[in-house]
């Protein structure tokens, strides 16, 4: 590159070395010492930090309660998108009732997560709707703390967050399947083809790159959940919910472990990493 490219990308460059590559190499450096910020004096301990939170039992569970949050989250996404998108694709339904559904499907998305949170802490509280509307039907028998009871936390904050984001995978499969050439299908009809060999057969490999590419984001997004959790649970109770981003909060703002920290925040970044690799990988093999 010559000297006037690297000058027209220099501010980029500027900025991205301050925000990103910085702020990195400070944790990265943090993590290899004992306790940063509250000890004036800190000294070079290596990879203990790292062999700590590796055999510490609330890293486990937060290990644990990650992936059964991510993968129940991006499973149920993907499936009630799907399913929107193609009730809202469907030549079936008058366009008023459509855009009236699609008015409705698009509303968790609209809403910050700070309001979500709220909104479903009064849904979910002992007196809320919900428990009315299971006691009122016979399904349950007795109003329950769904955010509370340790059995029942990791579900409830596990149905919030599949609330809040399936209309994300819904729009971008609506925009798919409105991109398949009708002619395809009208091809199937000729051949004799039905709705379930056509869905297989020409819906779901059409839409398969936008699928990956939206299984591997909303895997990113949904393992860095932390304003859901912790203005719902906090973590708690017993650590149910506790996920890797308010167990990094905690070790940090809570026991002021900041060393601690940011050996945990690497993991995570290490884990981020790999997954981005993996979607720039799918992206520019369909490019």
């Amino acid at each position: 590159m010559t000297a006037a490219a690297f000058g027209y990308l220099s501010p980029t460059l500027v900025l991205l070395a301050v925000l990103m590559a910085l702020p990195i190499g400070m944790v990265v450096w943090y993590s290899l010492q004992n306790n940063v910020i509250t000890n004036a004096n800190p000294e070079f301990i290596g990879f203990e930090h790292y062999l700590d939170i590796f055999g510490d039992s609330q890293f486990h569970a937060a290990i644990k309660n990650t992936s059964v949050f991510v993968l129940a989250s991006v499973v149920a996404h993907l499936f009630l998108g799907l399913g929107f998108a193609m009730l809202l694709n469907t030549q079936l339904l008058p366009h008023w009732v459509k855009t009236l559904f699609r008015t409705i499907f698009v509303l968790p998305w609209l809403l910050t997560v700070a309001i979500v949170a709220v909104l479903w802490r009064l849904i979910l509280n002992p007196s809320g709707v919900f428990n009315y509307l299971l006691v009122s039907t016979g399904v349950i028998d007795s109003p329950q703390e769904w955010l509370a009871d340790p059995k029942l936390a990791l579900f409830a904050v596990v149905l919030i967050n599949i609330w809040c984001g399936y209309p994300f995978f819904m729009i971008s499969m609506l925009a798919g399947l409105q991109g398949i050439s009708a002619e395809l299908y009208e091809a199937a009809s000729v051949d004799g083809a039905g709705l379930i060999r056509k869905f297989f057969s020409i819906t779901l490999p059409q839409l398969r790159p936008i699928i990956i590419s939206m299984l591997l984001l909303d895997i990113i997004w949904t393992s860095h959940q932390f304003t859901l959790i912790w203005m719902t649970t906090g973590g708690g109770p017993l650590d149910r919910t506790e996920l890797l981003s308010t167990y990094t909060y905690k070790l940090a703002f809570s026991q002021y472990m900041f060393s601690a920290a940011s050996a945990s925040a690497v993991v995570v970044l290490v884990i981020s990493a790999v997954l981005a690799f993996a979607y720039v990988r799918h992206q520019r093999a369909r490019d």
